[in-house]
């Protein structure tokens, strides 16, 4: 089992890094991906995976599900689905004549959201309530959803036809959203061996749902100087003063770099963070939680406008030494 969060740095990063291995077997040639996603978890946040079709997107989502072996649902999300689809239903029973609670696929550990901009706002607004409070209410009554709890979600770009955009408040929901990209050759090469294979038995890594929780618990023993914090704080404030940006940063997305910073210090073998890290997750973490202006947005296209404003943050604010 997982040693309580202190002194974690002996006990704790061996089954990190089969969890690490474990899905680097399913995303070839992309370590910085697999991190990333790992972050997210141990972080307690939500995964978006944007990115063109065939990139690997759901493959990711897949194996980051299987490698804990807890309870996984899969949705496509379409057009005519609706939010009892997602949350559950409440039924007459006839045989005990009192009505019941029928829980939907989101009462699962790892909720996988494929193609999440393909339905309408309405089923897209259900997952809302879960993904900031781990419960949701039916019928007047809260439901409280399993530990750990994740959705993972992927959808293709919104210049593609067929879809609708996520709106603001959910985009924030999500801590962190992450793009694939093409594999380069070498990579690519090993795809094609493997392709009759399929996602490798290999994934799982032997853990359970109580060892996830005892990591996501860990995370907060890594420390995180006032230096770090202050850095953190420059950083949300140009977002929220930026000529470009309509809209900054908000406290929650603040809160969701605090956490993160803390995942991957542990990942990286170390219990305090550093600027570094912080760099390394600012536009993850913050592109998609910007609103771009409409002057700006004219230019260039609003994904990467944000993440090239986030970067143009980055070099004009100080950072600690």
């Amino acid at each position: 089992m997982v040693a309580p969060p202190a002194g974690f740095s002996t006990q704790i990063l061996p089954r990190l890094a089969e969890l690490e291995t474990a899905l680097g077997a399913a995303i070839r040639g992309k370590p910085e991906v697999v991190r990333l996603s790992l972050v997210c978890l141990l972080a307690r946040g939500h995964l978006l995976i944007e990115d063109v079709p065939g990139v690997g997107k759901t493959t990711l989502a897949q194996a980051l599900a299987r490698s804990v072996s807890c309870r996984f649902h899969r949705l496509q999300f379409t057009s005519d689905m609706l939010p009892s689809d997602v949350l559950g239903v409440t039924i007459y029973n006839v045989h005990s004549e009192a009505f019941e609670f029928k829980p939907g696929p989101i009462f699962s550990n790892f909720l996988l959201a494929d193609e999440i901009n393909r339905t309408t706002p309405k089923t897209q607004s259900a997952l809302l309530e879960a993904m900031n409070e781990s419960q949701v209410t039916i019928d007047g009554r809260p439901h409280s959803l399993p530990r750990p709890f994740m959705v993972i979600a992927t959808q293709n770009p919104v210049e593609h036809h067929g879809t609708y955009p996520l709106p603001e408040s959910q985009l924030d929901r999500f801590l962190m959203r992450l793009r694939i990209g093409y594999p380069d050759a070498a990579s690519e090469r090993q795809i094609l061996r493997n392709t009759a294979a399929g996602l490798p038995a290999t994934v799982s890594s032997g853990m359970v749902a109580e060892e996830v929780v005892q990591l996501q618990d860990a995370v907060h023993s890594v420390t995180v100087e006032d230096a770090v914090v202050d850095y953190m704080l420059a950083i949300v404030e140009k977002t929220r003063n930026h000529e470009s940006l309509a809209l900054g940063v908000s406290p929650r997305g603040s809160q969701a770099l605090f956490r993160a910073v803390q995942a991957l210090a542990m990942l990286e073998g170390r219990e305090y963070a550093i600027p570094d890290d912080v760099k390394r997750l600012a536009a993850p973490l913050f592109a998609h939680r910007v609103v771009i202006n409409t002057r700006t947005t004219l230019v260039q296209r609003r994904a990467d406008a944000g993440e090239r404003i986030i970067e143009e943050i980055l070099s004009q604010v100080e950072v600690p030494l």
